[in-house]
């Protein structure tokens, strides 16, 4: 088979932690042993966020002149880079010998005209106090926006349409080679009039990027692992059930947070209705135990009815 795996940012770097090379390192090596026994059985592709990562260059741009500060895409390339080289140097230290793995820059083309570039809404970079934001947004002209109790600043997030490397993803996972491509959602360009490719100031949704991935190809599983067990109804509240099984039709019935569980419900849904294959949600640690249908929550074409955990 071949499965898609799309890393969250914080299942990469656990809420509240610190932007450490250490920590990160320590939860990558975490993943890495979490997918050696699914790239043991299958051509697997992964794909990550970048949420904190790129919060955190962008900050440290942030204390050069305006004119050295670097634009986001160029900050979501080095991200992708960056976690790249340490997912890949982990699965390599574990996986035999001929098993080969590649990290690859990935470019992915967005509409200029996207609403998202009216109306910012993805999350990057640490928490705030509410205080401490409003200082930031008057500061720097930033665009703040609540996450749970604290605040982040955010950025435009639009949509994926193509990407750019494909058809070299394909070549390598055709011969075997484990690919880690469009980290952080990708690269966002834009086609200009003349046919040339320029980047974008985004942060493309990484479940979003990630779905297209799996969709374009024909990927049978696409596996979204976080920092949560499962996808809950009710979630924070003391009727939350962890739901087992469930349609798209169904699990669109229900509504969730936008700031976390809701971009990974559209690009699940968005992927079984295309592709008819399988998507799974849970927790990092349980990637195997949810490929199996043991853990987590799984979202497919055939589910009649809904399935809850006990």
């Amino acid at each position: 088979m071949i499965i898609v795996a799309a890393l969250g940012g914080n299942a990469l770097l656990r809420r509240g932690e610190a932007l450490t090379a250490e920590n990160q390192r320590l939860n990558i090596k975490i993943a890495a042993e979490a997918l050696v026994p699914i790239a043991l059985e299958h051509k697997l592709v992964i794909s990550h966020g970048n949420g904190p990562q790129v919060g955190l260059l962008a900050l440290q741009g942030a204390a050069y002149n305006v004119d050295e500060v670097f634009p986001l895409d160029v900050l979501d390339a080095e991200t992708e880079g960056m976690i790249g080289y340490m997912i890949e140097q982990e699965l390599i230290n574990l996986l035999p010998a001929d098993r080969p793995c590649a990290t690859l820059l990935t470019q992915i083309e967005v509409d200029p005209e996207d609403q998202a570039f009216r109306h910012p809404s993805k999350p990057i970079g640490p928490i705030y106090s509410k205080a401490e934001a409003n200082c930031l947004a008057k500061e720097r002209g930033w665009y703040i926006a609540q996450d749970g109790e604290n605040f982040r600043r955010v950025v435009a997030s639009p949509r994926p349409k193509r990407i750019l490397e494909l058809g070299i993803i394909t070549m390598l996972v055709q011969q075997g080679v484990l690919v880690i491509c469009a980290g952080g959602g990708g690269i966002p360009v834009i086609l200009r009039k003349d046919g040339s490719l320029v980047g974008i100031e985004a942060v493309i949704d990484k479940d979003l990027a990630s779905a297209l991935l799996a969709r374009q190809l024909k990927a049978d599983v696409f596996l979204m692992l976080t920092d949560v067990d499962a996808v809950y109804k009710d979630w924070s509240k003391p009727q939350q059930r962890a739901i087992r099984r469930i349609s798209p039709q169904a699990i669109r019935n229900y509504t969730f947070a936008a700031g976390s569980m809701k971009p990974k419900i559209e690009a699940a849904c968005e992927f079984v209705e295309q592709s008819g294959g399988i998507v799974g949600i849970g927790s990092l640690k349980d990637a195997n135990a949810i490929l199996r249908g043991e853990a987590g929550t799984l979202i497919s074409p055939e589910a009649a009815d809904i399935l809850w955990w006990d």
